[in-house]
């Protein structure tokens, strides 16, 4: 064990290299699978409008869902392969990468059916107005059939990262994100199918994709992956969904806050100037464009996985934490000059989107600027909560993902409303920042003191 914890480069390897090694793929992977709803965005959003720019934010807590499945399966696949590599104990570790990939396609193919089934009733619970529920069917009914393709591609990258191959990781999502761009332009543009344009552009990008990261895999570096690693083992997959709880959690958090705040917005916009529909629309995409910070903050934060899970596994507890700092420092710096362009350009950037109305544009600008103004402390959570999961601690991680969303976000979207309207919804935001932040840095800070207490005893 002690020589494969040597000359594994994860062991030996400075951390700042490591970090650049698996962050910038994983920060580019991410980007280009927010690319798919950013692109579809931009093509509605220049030829059908306003009324398709809120059918996509309608239909957005089904695509948190395929995120928190691939999470779920993908980051804690990829957590348990690396926890068990650190330990040398390679057999054991390929079972977790088998049952993961299963588990991946499996739960797509459920939310498929489910979707199919119940399109209707859920996009109306999801909070969709009279007037875009038929854009929203168009889309959501079509976009579904890649649900399988799209978990497998997202999850299926953790695995090819925990592997050891970044880059791959990368590459399936840039060639699906491409075919998608591509297809967007022609569908929407030249052939003119709108909606189902955009949608069918999505689902073969996806189906790329997946391919892609299927093949991959059943050519792995450090181990091979037969059939009997596909044979679901109750322990692996008790083990796999343990360690992948804190991230799903936090999506399923993020799903469970876009219905009530839909909701909200449908409500308390048709008591307002705004209207039912501007709300939802400026919303969908102020939420897409935030999905782009939060994929540099989220690869970061997997990129630091299999470093942090390595040599957590083979105690070298310095360099866990010296990893952990790393990550940090940059995404501190990425979080302030997020938080710049949406304080300074919120116009201009909702302008990329199409054209609308002075009501839609002041309700956007204010949007951006109220409901992101503490951006700059948003990069802590996700990393300290990956960070959690990372060093199989995964009810700590659990619980720092649910803070924001759930324990402070969401309550204060069903009061502030009361006593404010619409912009109690805008408000809600930055104050549930703030206090995640201020949780984030509590529990860390403890972790911290027992992981020098460790370095001190080694």
């Amino acid at each position: 064990m002690e020589e494969k914890t040597i000359t594994n480069p994860l062991g030996v390897e400075k951390t700042g290299v490591l970090l650049r090694q698996f962050a910038i793929p994983s920060i580019i992977a991410m980007l280009v699978s927010s690319l798919y709803n950013i692109v579809d965005q931009f093509f509605i959003g220049r030829s059908v409008g306003e009324l398709g720019n809120a059918a996509t934010n309608i239909s957005f807590p089904l695509s948190i869902s395929c995120v928190a499945i691939a999470l779920l399966f993908g980051i804690g696949g990829a957590s348990a392969f690396n926890l068990h590599m650190g330990k040398g104990e390679k057999d054991k570790a390929v079972y977790f990468m088998g049952n993961a990939l299963v588990m991946l396609f499996g739960c797509g193919l459920f939310l498929c059916m489910i979707t199919q089934i119940f399109l209707e009733p859920m996009l109306r619970f999801f909070g969709s107005p009279d007037n875009v529920l038929d854009y929203a069917k168009i889309y959501t009914r079509i976009v579904s059939i890649g649900f399988p393709f799209l978990i497998l591609t997202t999850g299926g990258g953790h695995l090819i990262r925990a592997d050891g191959r970044p880059k791959i990781s990368m590459l399936c999502n840039l060639t699906g994100a491409l075919i998608n761009t591509v297809l967007d332009a022609v569908f929407v543009f030249v052939c003119r199918w709108g909606m189902a344009g955009a949608a069918a552009a999505t689902v073969i990008g996806q189906v790329v994709s997946a391919c892609l990261a299927v093949w991959y895999l059943a050519h792995c570096k450090s181990v091979t992956l037969e059939r009997q690693h596909l044979i679901l083992q109750k322990d692996k997959v008790s083990m796999i969904a343990a360690l992948g709880a804190a991230p799903c959690s936090n999506q399923i958090a993020m799903m469970v806050v876009q219905i009530v705040m839909n909701k909200s917005l449908k409500y308390y916009g048709s008591l307002s100037y705004y209207g039912e529909s501007i709300p939802i629309a400026c919303a969908g995409i102020i939420t897409k464009v935030n999905q782009v910070f939060m994929s540099f903050i989220i690869g970061l934060s997997q990129g630091l996985q299999p470093i942090v899970s390595f040599n957590y596994g083979a105690r070298q507890y310095e360099r866990v934490k010296k990893g952990y700092f790393q990550a940090i420092g940059v995404a501190f710096g990425m979080a302030l000059a997020a938080f710049c362009m949406f304080q300074f350009l919120p116009r201009q950037i909702i302008s990329i989107f199409g054209n609308g109305s002075e009501e839609y544009y002041r309700f956007a600008v204010n949007y951006f600027r109220i409901f992101l103004f503490f951006t700059f402390a948003n990069g802590i959570q996700p990393i300290s909560s990956n960070f959690f999961t990372a060093i199989g601690k995964p009810k700590r991680g659990v619980f720092l993902s649910l803070t924001r969303q759930i324990l402070f976000l969401l309550p204060l979207l069903l009061i502030f409303p009361l006593f404010m309207g619409i912009d109690g919804i805008m408000y809600a935001g930055p104050v549930a920042d703030f206090l995640a932040a201020v949780v984030t840095v509590v529990m860390i800070s403890r972790e911290l003191r027992r992981e020098e207490y460790k370095v001190k005893q080694a």
